[in-house]
């Protein structure tokens, strides 16, 4: 028996800043309730393939660095992604990368870090 993330949930101090950067980022659906917080689903039917994405605001600023955090990748260029990303409000993060790494770092608009990865993970 194993587990599968079925949402990944971010706390937000401005639900609609992150709303609106995290729900065009992913290409998602927005489904806001009534308690101050937000689910994002994937386009098409729930699956256990594309986690839903809940946006709970917490009124709090984020402190230090993410101990947990996202890594997306792109249908096309990736770097033509980052720059989307960019133009939302992403901005680039250095978490002491050495510059060999397959990935780029970003932090959304209230400072999450996420890594939009030059390709799928490989084994």
């Amino acid at each position: 028996m194993v587990v599968r993330i079925a949402q990944c949930t971010l706390d937000v101090e401005d639900l609609d800043v992150m709303v609106a950067f995290w729900s065009a980022a992913l290409g998602y659906e927005i489904e806001r309730g009534d308690d101050g917080s937000a689910k994002l689903w994937p386009p098409g039917r729930p699956s256990t393939a594309a986690p839903t994405v809940w946006l709970q605001g917490s009124g709090t600023a984020k402190r230090g660095k993410n101990r947990l955090h996202l890594d997306v990748v792109a249908d096309a260029d990736p770097q033509d992604e980052v720059r989307r990303l960019l133009s939302l409000g992403a901005r680039h993060v250095d978490v002491g990368q050495t510059g060999a790494e397959r990935f780029t770092v970003l932090a959304d608009p209230e400072g999450n870090e996420f890594c939009v990865l030059d390709g799928a993970p490989t084994r």
